[in-house]
């Protein structure tokens, strides 16, 4: 059994109190009292350990980390994760002890781990290769990546950084002339295939693509995070979430290059609350069925989010050849500040914007409510229902809705393309629905 340094020391203090404890003038009774307290806590953070009684705590410097923020930890990372998965515990936690810096180069923490539960717990700084050639060889779509981990608690006062900058520069999106640019790019941390798990209070940077990917996962809580990239960073969403249920964000801060929280295909359950979201593109659901595919997305909520100057608020966006169904949606109690498309529907999405050709295929797009959104938007066009021609939205609910421009003296109006709905109280720019 591996402990840090401050593990012994504790245990020392402990054994000093035990003796100060007999110098003191007291009966017999009160010194047994005061002796049994003092081994109680003595075998809570050391002998419980060795017996799996109560949460272990294992540090990362145990196992050769080097917190200089040169030297890669990658190797120690996994040691000390691969010992913490073994432990036959109720509970463990890994430390990333604070005031140290961690490189890491790509790497995966496996489940099928022992333990009920696992804190990792992040109070320093970890940060990425900065040279897009650490991963010549690799999996060039993931840094940090968490597979098949079930009761994981991803936690902490530190900070994931990206350093996304490198791959910022040979973006095809931001650079489309460049000669060997890529597409593709490395999210910062991957929840793949994770069961009852969490992440929070974590401040995570820079990623060189989407920062936060949780994918075939279920019951996963996101909760008092900020993320943030540069406005201009290309593709690096704050949060994307894929084939998966049950997933809960809240109470965060998110502002980077891309969306704050994009939705992808196979996912129900969704609920989004208490955000700020800006910079970035809004809060959407989409891009879906770009390879032609058969979409379910279902029972989705985003309330209490407030944007800022973001080029979207309230959106959904599906590709013409696409299949299947979005569905079960609400957006409530939204609040826009100078965003330039705060509802929208987007049925047409392609390559070439204002070029989709016409196609029978779409995602039917059904039973969405729209209800408490105020704000103001910095375009003429506040509500934006762009459907298909082939698979009409049915079942939109606008419901107290009130938008103005952001330029004084103009005027803001709705843009409706085959969208059929209804109204109900103030809706101002008054609904465009068809009959």
């Amino acid at each position: 059994m591996k402990y840090s340094l401050h593990s012994f020391i504790y245990a020392a203090y402990m054994f000093g109190a035990a003796i100060k404890c007999s110098d003191v003038l007291l009966s017999v009774q009160d010194i047994f009292a005061c002796i049994i307290l003092v081994l109680w806590l003595f075998c809570s953070n050391i002998f419980c350990n060795a017996v799996g009684m109560k949460s272990e705590l294992v540090d990362v410097l145990d196992f050769g980390a080097v917190g200089n923020g040169k030297a890669d930890s990658s190797e120690a990372f996994l040691k000390a994760w691969n010992f913490v998965c073994s432990r036959e515990t109720e509970s463990v936690r890994l430390i990333v002890p604070g005031k140290h810096t961690f490189l890491l180069h790509p790497v995966t923490f496996s489940g099928q781990c022992k333990a009920r539960e696992i804190k990792f717990l992040i109070h320093g700084t970890i940060v990425s290769p900065v040279s897009p050639k650490a991963w010549e060889g690799l999996d060039q779509g993931k840094w940090l990546t968490f597979y098949g981990v079930s009761g994981l608690k991803v936690k902490g006062t530190g900070e994931i950084n990206g350093r996304g900058w490198g791959w910022w520069n040979q973006s095809c999106r931001n650079h489309p002339g460049l000669e060997g640019c890529t597409s593709l790019a490395p999210t910062a941390i991957t929840f793949q295939s994770c069961k009852t798990s969490s992440l929070s209070e974590l401040r995570i940077i820079n990623s060189s693509q989407t920062h936060v990917l949780i994918e075939g996962s279920d019951h996963f809580i996101v909760k008092d995070v900020i993320i943030t990239a540069p406005e201009t960073s290309p593709n690096t969403d704050g949060i994307h979430i894929s084939s998966a249920s049950n997933i809960v964000i809240r109470n965060s801060r998110i502002g980077t290059g891309d969306d704050c929280v994009s939705i992808g295909d196979h996912t129900t359950n969704i609920d989004i609350s208490r955000v700020k979201c800006g910079p970035g593109h809004g809060i959407s659901i989409g891009s879906l069925g770009r390879a032609g595919n058969f979409v379910q997305v279902q029972n989705i909520r985003v309330s209490r989010v407030a944007f800022k100057g973001t080029a979207n608020g309230a959106r959904i966006k599906t590709w013409q050849v696409g299949r299947g169904y979005v569905r079960g949606v609400t957006f409530e109690n939204l609040f826009f500040n100078s965003v330039k498309n705060p509802i929208i529907i987007d049925q047409n999405y392609c390559n070439v914007r204002g070029a989709c050709k016409e196609l029978p295929t779409g995602v039917h797009i059904r039973d969405v409510t729209y209800r408490n959104l105020w704000g103001t938007s910095s375009t003429h066009v506040g509500i934006t229902m762009n459907c298909s021609q082939s698979v009409s939205c049915t079942g939109l609910l606008l419901q107290s809705i009130w938008l103005k421009s952001a330029m004084a003296g103009k005027r803001v109006i709705s843009s409706c393309i085959n969208a059929h709905g209804a109204a109900i109280g103030v809706v101002q720019p008054a609904p465009c629905f068809q009959d």
